[in-house]
């Protein structure tokens, strides 16, 4: 069969839970051993390691009719280079259209779900079998995408790191971190376990949990605070009967020309302050932070740990948006 095209299709791969599993153990019944004897279902592993990799074959044969393609490990994506033509396919969760996305300048990303039983996949509109129809009209470019606005954090040593979802600015373990934080005019001293950038993306995750939190902590200490008598144990009985909830709506739209960042748990001292805790960021009005932390300062977005810059004292960081942006076919 003759290829759509000269250009090259990359497929983005995750290991299982039962790859990762092996790798611990070495083998798959040592790796049998430890999970039975956690006491849960090892069957499960391999019914979703089968079905990964089912999936993983027939993408592949699919994707071979069109292209010449290359499959690329997530574990690989930081060193890897993309070609500008590059048409790129994720096979795997949501979080791995995140992880794959920052990594790109303009090329179209196509999320595949592997496993639609087990996973709802937000970011995967697709399964394995639309590869045939979807995949010649997104190499023609006439299939629809959703652009994504993503953050970008840039040191003053000139590095720099993208973010689809987050980026976490703070200490790598569970201390306090500490800096001094700028955004406009508007410039304090603060010490937290640190700083969430979120974009539009993932303005349904991470950023929905702290809000989530920050208003029910608010909501519930007032009550035990300021409520006395029948109407504290009424409240307090409604909350537990579930009639009491929280829905707070952060969701905004990929494509927004702005993020928002939210400090965790600030701390007030006789030099630490907490008025800068939740605030808008554009491109003019950027975040600006400088690290007060000897060690143990990192930046690293979308989830992703092992992969983070050094922001330790001396280094000052400015967060902003990206310039470039995310396609995701749709």
């Amino acid at each position: 069969m003759i290829p759509l095209t000269d250009n090259k299709i990359v497929l983005v791969t995750r290991p299982t839970r039962l790859a990762e599993l092996v790798v611990r153990f070495n083998t798959v019944s040592q790796a049998r051993f430890y999970i039975e004897h956690q006491g849960a279902d090892f069957t499960d592993y391999v019914r979703e390691d089968e079905t990964y990799h089912h999936a993983l074959r027939e993408a592949q044969a699919a994707l071979g009719e069109m292209a010449r393609v290359q499959i690329v490990d997530r574990g690989f994506l930081p060193n890897f280079v993309f070609a500008p033509e590059d048409i790129v396919v994720t096979l795997g969760q949501d979080g791995l259209v995140a992880n794959t996305l920052k990594y790109l300048d303009g090329q179209p990303i196509v999320g595949v779900n592997p496993d639609p039983e087990r996973w709802d996949g937000r970011l995967l509109p697709f399964r394995v079998a639309d590869l045939a129809k979807v995949m010649p009209e997104v190499i023609q470019r006439k299939r629809p995408a959703k652009s994504v606005t993503m953050a970008r954090a840039t040191l003053n040593n000139g590095q720099t790191m993208h973010a689809v979802n987050d980026l976490f600015i703070g200490p790598k373990t569970h201390s306090s971190a500490r800096y001094l934080i700028r955004s406009g005019e508007a410039a304090e001293t603060q010490s937290s376990s640190g700083v969430i950038v979120s974009t539009g993306m993932g303005s349904t995750g991470w950023l929905k949990s702290l809000l989530t939190g920050a208003a029910a902590i608010s909501e519930s200490a007032g009550v035990i605070l300021a409520r006395k008598g029948p109407a504290e144990h009424l409240v307090a009985h409604q909350r537990e009967a579930g009639k009491i909830k929280f829905n707070v709506k952060t969701e905004f739209a990929w494509d927004a020309k702005y993020l928002f960042y939210t400090v965790r748990e600030p701390f007030p001292t006789k030099t630490t302050g907490t008025s800068l805790v939740f605030g808008r960021i554009t491109r003019e009005t950027p975040l600006i932070l400088e690290s007060r932390m000897p060690e143990n300062g990192v930046i690293f977005s979308d989830g992703i740990e092992k992969d983070f810059l050094e922001f330790n004292s001396g280094a000052k960081a400015t967060i902003g948006i990206a310039e470039r942006q995310g396609v995701l076919v749709v």
